[in-house]
């Protein structure tokens, strides 16, 4: 990689291209190290691995990877109760659901806290095993209540890089110094309805659930995903520690996006409007003497090159990953979506009210999946995860939780309007049925899939050798960086 150098972190050396933290598991430990492995940086979702983790395990562990990931996870103890607790040798059987773990609350228990330890371990440890490569995680700022969790078990695994978006992590970098430390940290929490001067925050401290080590964790560097110059300024000058870098997000990026700048307002198929305020100022990026990286539709030729030329460090691709081989989706889905791209047949809808977060979601029109209107109606509303679920103040000063993805009566009893439903898809289960995951609904279903990626999901077809239809993570790099002249990497193969 001596020919394209790329940005220096505290001890790291970032690299070029960096790989998406996509949704629930689809950037899983096996994608995170096929780029790692290639030199550049392969990231793990955080999102929900309390979750996966169980869900794996009671599909049979093929393979025996968590088994083996556990019987080097610290929390010793702990790893052995959720193997005898969620382990089912061979597997559950195809009608029985799944078991759930307990929802996150502002005080969640210490077996919860603990699966989440463990959880986000494994995913860093089998993603940076066997290899010198460096290794991020990617986590939402939405989904604020298993973060101090997720991180520390990130760090003990030796995670390199801590990515976050989807809200302002102000808090995070201090967060990792504290751990670096061994000191306990606190972060506060967003909670709808608080009064004046009311403050509600999440506690952790290492020493509860290990004692210290003999050296310091090492902190990882912290880049910031952002969609504005605006955010990337406020959080260089008022983050609680160094923000180390940014990754600076287009509008054509999957998964979430930030809404308009100046207010909402739809075309009309119901997806937001966007314009030239939209579009970061890549110059106020750079004056802010930071590395940052491009994301949104850059897998293709030349783009590498034009982003280096734009001042940035390289560039970060997700859909295009996101449907390799190595990645975590389900294969029927990879199938269907690439072939969708092979016979030009790709929908892809910026929907302004699918995600609970309020947040534009794009999503893939695929057959049996929520985007259907037919699926969505016939799906019964359930909150069974919650890691979307709203903190909100009740009367008495307690803490509720509310998803205006929930039943909709279920949702007004908690002081939530029955217009903020509409249209509302439960993610959570979506993103779990879409790597594979889905829970069982009666002896007979499962969760329906949601599908999300990119605008440039439509050309995916691009990376398929002839005569194949399907792709690895290496086809993707190869593309990506063949028009960039006298960098030619060692590709795993």
């Amino acid at each position: 990689m001596d020919s394209l150098p790329g940005a220096r972190n505290g001890a790291s050396l970032l690299p070029p291209i960096i790989q998406g933290g996509m949704g629930i598991g689809v950037s899983d430990w096996r994608l995170a190290r096929a780029v790692s492995r290639a030199g550049q940086l392969g990231v793990v979702s955080g999102t929900a691995l309390n979750t996966v983790l169980v869900r794996r395990l009671q599909q049979g562990d093929p393979g025996g990877t968590m088994r083996h990931a556990l019987t080097h996870c610290p929390l010793r103890v702990a790893a052995a109760k959720i193997l005898e607790r969620h382990y089912i040798p061979g597997g559950k059987a195809a009608d029985q659901p799944y078991r759930l773990p307990p929802l996150f609350t502002l005080t969640p228990s210490k077996e919860l806290i603990e699966l989440t330890i463990v959880a986000n371990f494994v995913e860093v440890f089998l993603a940076k095993e066997g290899h010198r490569g460096v290794v991020g995680i990617n986590l939402l700022e939405k989904v604020q209540l298993p973060t101090l969790p997720s991180l520390f078990g990130a760090m003990l695994a030796g995670v390199d890089c801590v990515l976050m978006g989807a809200g302002i992590p102000r808090a995070i970098p201090g967060v990792l110094d504290g751990f670096a430390a061994w000191q306990p940290v606190t972060l506060d929490v967003l909670v709808a309805e608080a009064l004046p001067g009311e403050k509600y925050s999440c506690r952790f401290d290492p020493a509860d659930f290990l004692e210290k080590p003999t050296q310091p964790l090492v902190r990882p560097a912290f880049l910031a995903i952002v969609g504005s110059s605006t955010l990337a300024t406020s959080l260089a000058r008022k983050a609680s520690g160094r923000v180390d870098g940014f990754v600076v997000e287009g509008i054509s990026a999957g998964g979430h996006n930030a809404p308009p700048r100046g207010g909402v307002t739809l075309n009309q198929r119901g997806e937001p409007i966007y314009g030239p305020r939209d579009q970061a100022d890549l110059a106020a990026v750079r004056a802010l003497d930071r590395p940052f990286w491009v994301a949104g539709s850059c897998a293709f030729p030349g783009k590498l090159r034009q982003a280096r030329d734009s001042g940035a460090a390289g560039v970060q691709i997700g859909t295009a990953f996101a449907f390799c081989e190595e990645s975590g989706l389900d294969g029927e889905v990879k199938r269907a979506v690439i072939a969708q791209s092979t016979q030009g047949t790709t929908a892809l809808l910026t929907d302004a009210r699918a995600s609970p977060t309020g947040m534009p979601f794009k999503v893939v029109d695929l057959a049996g999946t929520v985007a259907r209107d037919a699926v969505y109606a016939k799906r019964e509303r359930v909150c069974d995860l919650g890691y979307l679920r709203t903190p909100y103040r009740r009367a008495d000063g307690s803490v509720g939780f509310r998803c205006p993805a929930e039943p909709v009566a279920d949702y007004e009893k908690k002081g939530g309007a029955a217009a903020d439903t509409n249209g509302r898809k439960c993610l959570c289960n979506g993103l779990l049925a879409a790597i594979g995951h889905g829970q069982v609904v009666d002896r007979s279903e499962t969760e329906p899939a949601i599908v999300t990626a990119g605008s440039d999901v439509a050309e995916i077809a691009r990376f398929l050798r002839p005569g194949q239809s399907s792709y690895r993570a290496a086809d993707v790099l190869n593309f990506v960086i063949e028009a960039f002249r006298g960098f030619s990497p060692q590709l795993a193969p």
